[in-house]
């Protein structure tokens, strides 16, 4: 059996895609956070804007309930419930912010700190939040930018680090506050029509490998010690926020 050209592009393009899906889903277990910096910009460029997105959200949260379901013990519910509660808050906030301000001058603001901070804790990384409380604040910002850019991991991963989390923590209530926010925008990915049958398609075939992808995640956090895991988050956060910038000048 001969392919022509146009179908072996096509074989090749679907396990490109998979190769994506397992790559940001070891990112996303391994760390709680990540995958769709890695995977939005080229899936969206091979799929389209209407695949990829609900694409990587159903995977997203797919992750998410997993991670939870065998690490639930180790959320921190103090800190997770003030995240979300003051995000339900920050999200009308963003709405309006949407309406009235310039969208690539705050994606280049939030890029300048997140690199600011990062690089400044990478070198002197002693910086430590005591309070539970303060994650309204950042929950509050979270929300924000949520509602105005579809960008709520920095403000949560931040607190993390500055809470000084282990990597067990970390990555279980991270998952703790993106399901649910998660969860509401699939809610409106389906209402909207975007579960498409290319959609469910690329989902189905892809939960082998991104369930691969969340059993090697688990053995990989477990391997970190704090002081190293929080240097790779760190370095997580100063390509994103590389990406944000590169991204606001486009």
């Amino acid at each position: 059996m001969q392919w022509t050209d146009s179908e072996l592009f096509m074989e090749i393009e679907f396990f490109v895609i998979l190769g994506i899906i397992f790559f940001s889903s070891l990112c996303r277990s391994t760390f709680g956070f990540g995958d769709a910096m890695i995977a939005m910009p080229i899936l969206a460029i091979l799929t389209g804007i209407k695949t990829a997105t609900p694409l990587v959200a159903l995977i997203g949260t797919t992750i998410a309930i997993f991670i939870l379901i065998r690490h639930w013990s180790q959320v921190n519910f103090r800190s997770a419930w003030r995240l979300i509660l003051s995000s339900l808050v920050g999200i009308p906030v963003g709405l309006l912010f949407l309406k009235n301000v310039n969208e690539d001058m705050v994606k280049f603001i939030l890029a300048f700190f997140i690199l600011f901070f990062s690089v400044y804790n990478l070198i002197k990384p002693e910086l430590y939040l005591r309070r539970e409380r303060y994650g309204f604040v950042f929950g509050f910002l979270a929300g924000i930018l949520g509602g105005a850019y579809n960008t709520n991991g920095p403000p949560v991963i931040i607190y993390g680090t500055l809470r000084k989390w282990n990597p067990a923590n970390f990555r279980a209530t991270l998952q703790g506050y993106f399901l649910p926010t998660g969860g509401s925008i699939l809610i409106g990915h389906a209402i909207a029509g975007l579960w498409t049958t290319t959609v469910i398609k690329y989902y189905v075939f892809s939960l082998p490998i991104v369930f691969m992808a969340i059993l090697l995640g688990n053995y990989l956090n477990r391997k970190f010690r704090r002081e190293s895991f929080t240097k790779y988050i760190y370095s997580i956060l100063i390509v994103l926020g590389i990406w944000l910038m590169i991204d606001s000048a486009l």
